[in-house]
């Protein structure tokens, strides 16, 4: 007759080889899961383009200020960025953003800083009033997918209608009469 004896609590509450590898199997997929809803390449590109909504909104403010204490004269577009800091607008000039996703490339127009290029400048220097723009290309997909049909997405504060918002273009965008623009946000 054979004598039982209990096992050991370490041989019945022990994993076996096959359940820790479908626990790591089952985490596995539940990450990727994760990283491709939260993408990071766009969350990059959406902070990103915070900064550039915030630097062009800044700036614009500093060129309409300029303006009012200049008695009514815009930064030279080529200077601009010099100006506006020499007349105490702005303490410094804020620091160029990399474009880093999806091949956007920085607009032309006037464009500074030097390093990292990202703002750009347009003045409408046909006398008809519609003033100065500071503008940005936007690179993340939540902001160029509002561009279905036509260009680029681009944030530009319009010195014209006192304030900033997305418009697409095609081109980088210059001056405009007042109310002419409709903003997509």
């Amino acid at each position: 007759m054979a004598i039982m004896t209990p096992k050991s609590l370490a041989e019945t509450s022990a994993f076996t080889l096959i359940e820790l590898l479908v626990v790591m199997a089952i985490l596995g997929v539940l990450a990727t899961v994760l990283l491709i809803a939260i993408n990071p390449v766009e969350q990059l590109a959406k902070t990103r383009d915070t900064g550039r909504i915030s630097s062009v909104t800044q700036l614009g403010r500093a060129v309409t200020s300029f303006y009012t204490t200049r008695i009514e004269a815009y930064p030279d577009p080529n200077l601009w960025n010099q100006e506006i800091v020499s007349a105490g607008e702005l303490p410094i000039f804020p620091a160029g953003i990399v474009y880093g996703a999806y091949g956007i490339t920085n607009c032309q127009a006037n464009v500074q800083p030097a390093v990292d290029p990202t703002y750009c400048y347009s003045l409408d220097e046909s006398g008809s009033g519609f003033g100065a723009i500071v503008f940005s290309k936007l690179e993340s997909k939540t902001q160029t997918s509002k561009c279905t049909s036509v260009g680029d997405a681009y944030f530009v504060f319009s010195t014209a209608d006192g304030r900033g918002g997305m418009i697409c273009s095609s081109d980088d965008p210059s001056p405009w009469e007042a109310g002419s623009v409709s903003y997509l946000d």
